[in-house]
Formats: structure tokens, sequence, C-alpha cells
């Protein structure tokens, strides 16, 4: 049962039929890892931790850099600080109930599986596709809802993947693109985009704990050109040859997240 300032606080959300008492209850009792507190996940852990989720595991090596502000607006007046720690910070002040975990260092083939395995959904907020490449291994093999985005430009897209039911990143995606400008860091990003795909990934990651399976972008690969306001859904099918998916690989192989990033 939700105590009074519980309700008071989610009481916009408790009065939507598909979300209840009930549902707040599973919210508060659920977890969700953000790998990445950049723009993605800065919008992400914001929504996330005001819709009330009971514990928000955060993971990022990097520290708050001025020209991240303008899209990392939960990192304001933290210069230098870590953003995994940083990102902590705003959630106590937002909502002080809620437990954070801190990982302030970066995801790699060696710790992955183990930071995963603690959380009930995953969030892959990071800007690079061998980081997405991995996630999303680790996220099938041990069996762990994913939700991940990509954004850069004005555009962005996002799929959710739930393992062994439905297609994931290595069925849509061989190996990772050879091209550098294929980045923020190169091409640019304006705030609003990664605003949006981590607010839709929040979206998902709350859909997956009130269980609206029917509802998510499973199979599906969102895109969004957001100059244009264009939005195209892409049906995506499970590929019976994915290394991951078919079972065929049963471990992280360290020296197969580089390069091109190929199983």
């Amino acid at each position: 049962m939700l105590d009074e300032d519980s309700i008071k606080r989610y009481s916009r959300q408790i009065i939507i039929p598909e979300i209840g008492e009930e549902g707040q209850v599973k919210l508060f009792n659920s977890s969700v890892l953000v790998i990445g507190a950049g723009g993605l996940g800065s919008a992400a852990i914001q929504y996330l931790a005001g819709a009330g989720v009971g514990r928000i595991g955060i993971v990022d090596g990097d520290v708050v850099d001025i020209s991240n502000l303008h899209r990392q607006q939960i990192h304001a007046g933290k210069l230098g600080k870590n953003k995994a720690i940083s990102a902590r910070e705003f959630v106590k002040k937002l909502n002080p109930r809620i437990s954070v975990d801190v990982y302030a260092f970066n995801i790699n083939p060696y710790n992955i599986r183990d930071i995963i395995r603690k959380y009930d959904v995953i969030l892959d907020c990071t800007d690079n596709f061998c980081s997405k490449f991995l996630i999303n291994d680790a996220c099938v093999l041990e069996r762990k809802p994913l939700v991940l985005a990509s954004v850069l430009r004005f555009e962005g897209q996002i799929i959710t993947i739930i393992p062994g039911e439905t297609a994931c990143y290595r069925c849509l995606f061989k190996r990772a693109p050879s091209s550098e400008t294929l980045s923020a860091r190169v091409s640019g990003i304006i705030g609003t985009v990664p605003g949006v795909f981590g607010v839709l990934q929040a979206m998902e990651a709350i859909k997956i704990i009130l269980g609206y399976k029917n509802e998510l972008l499973t199979n599906t690969l969102l895109y969004i050109d957001l100059l244009n306001m264009e939005f195209l859904k892409v049906k995506v099918r499970k590929d019976e040859n994915c290394p991951i998916c078919s079972g065929r690989v049963k471990e992280i192989i360290p020296e197969k997240y580089r390069g091109s990033c190929e199983l």
C-alpha cells in the first residue's frame, strides 16, 4: 500500500486506469539501469525518478563538460563532476525516496553482465556503436529487457528488445559502421532530440514494468526526424541466424567488441 505522501506525489498517475495504485506499487518495487547519463540518459533518469521507479542504477565514467549542458540539464552547476554522481544528486533532490546505485565508470565486456543482472529493465543511452552491440548481447544472454535509442543532429531511432521473444539489435545491424561522422561530437546534436528519445525510453521502461507488452516498440524501429516532424515505424523480423538470438554465442568475448564489433 502507498502512504499519504506517495499518494499525493503520484496522484496524477494513480488516477489513470491503466496505472492505478497497483501500478504505482509495481513502479516503486522495480529497478531500471540507465547506461549513459548524457543526453538520452539525462532525460530518461529525470522521468523515471518522477514516475516513482524505486531503484535506478546509473552507469557513466565521464565528467560534466560545459558543452554537455545544452542537452544534459540535470548536470547544471556541476562542471567537472562525474555524471553518474551528478545524476544521483539530481534524483535525490527530485524524489528522495528513490534508491540510486552509482557506477562511476564505463561498462566493458568484463563488468557488464554482473551489473545488468541486478535490474529489471536496461536502457542503452550510450553514444557509440560498439557499446550498443555489447549491451544488446549482454541483455540477450541475461534475458533482460532492453530499450535502445540513438540520436544525431535532428533525428533518432528507438527499439525495445525482449530477449527470447523479439528481434535484437544484431538482427538489424551486423557490424558497427566505420564512419566517424555518425557521432554528435563530429556531426552535432540539438538538445531537444535526445530529450525526446530519452523520454520515449523512460516510457517504454514504464510500460514493461506495468506489463503492457503489446504496446511496446518490439519488432519495430521507430525513426523520427524532428526537423521535418516525420515519424516512421519500420517492422523488424527476428533473424534466425543472429549469433546472439540463435544461442550460438553464449558468452561475452572481449576482443569481439572493437572495430566492427562483429561476432
